[in-house]
């Protein structure tokens, strides 16, 4: 082997091992910026059981001032409703452990 093909194979090998590293060090930032965000939200589930229970209530008399409080509120509901579903799989998984 010559030594331009030896200096190629080691630049190509310290790039690809940059690159694996950045891409580690990446997923361990976004690991913990996830649970900080987990931990920081989760006075929301409160307010997800209001509108849950808020939506329950609604029926044929005092439906279109329920559907007005509820249209401005879906995104928050549909947003909660996932963080919900989130932490139960999360539990489901740390049980598994």
């Amino acid at each position: 082997m010559s030594k331009e093909t030896a200096r190629w194979s080691i630049a190509m090998g310290v790039v690809i091992v940059g690159f694996v590293l950045g891409i580690y060090l990446q997923d361990l930032k976004h690991q913990e910026s996830t649970k900080a965000a987990w931990k920081a939200n989760r006075f929301n589930l409160t307010r997800f059981n209001k509108i849950m229970q808020f939506a329950g209530e609604m029926d044929g008399s005092n439906w279109y001032e329920y559907r007005d409080s509820i249209r401005n509120q879906m995104d928050s509901l549909m947003i909660l409703r996932f963080r919900k579903e989130m932490d139960s799989l999360q539990e489901v998984e740390n049980r598994k452990e």
